[in-house]
């Protein structure tokens, strides 16, 4: 069983910076790709920036020269440096992944817990 755990999420004034950590833990085989989601309240979930097992990025327009994603494959972890953070930053973000637990198995759709970031004008 593989799981997703968040860390980092909080409160910060407009400007300032967080960095979102998610760990995926278990029996894994490979991990095909990895992204960070939001959802404000009221709004539908969107992507925010994802990364593949290669190392291709991703982001949504509105996060693009201030949010950086990365990964390290030997810690089966991905971040989300959140930097010059805005008001409507203001979401549950939550860890996305695409993973094979085995070489037959595969699990594309694995969801984290969630993490609160709040961001004050």
């Amino acid at each position: 069983q593989v799981q997703l755990v968040e860390s980092g999420g909080g409160m910060v004034q407009a400007g300032g910076s967080l960095r979102l950590s998610c760990a995926a833990s278990g029996t894994i085989f490979r991990i095909n790709a990895m992204g960070w989601y939001r959802q404000a309240p009221g709004k539908q979930r969107e992507l925010v920036a994802s990364i593949t097992g290669g190392g291709n990025t991703n982001y949504v327009e509105s996060v693009k020269g201030r949010f950086t994603i990365s990964k390290d494959n030997a810690e089966n972890t991905v971040y989300l440096q959140m930097n010059r953070l805005k008001p409507e930053d203001t979401a549950v973000y939550y860890c996305n992944a695409d993973v094979n637990p085995s070489r037959w198995l595969r699990y594309k759709d694995l969801w984290g817990q969630g993490t609160q970031v709040t961001v004050s004008s």
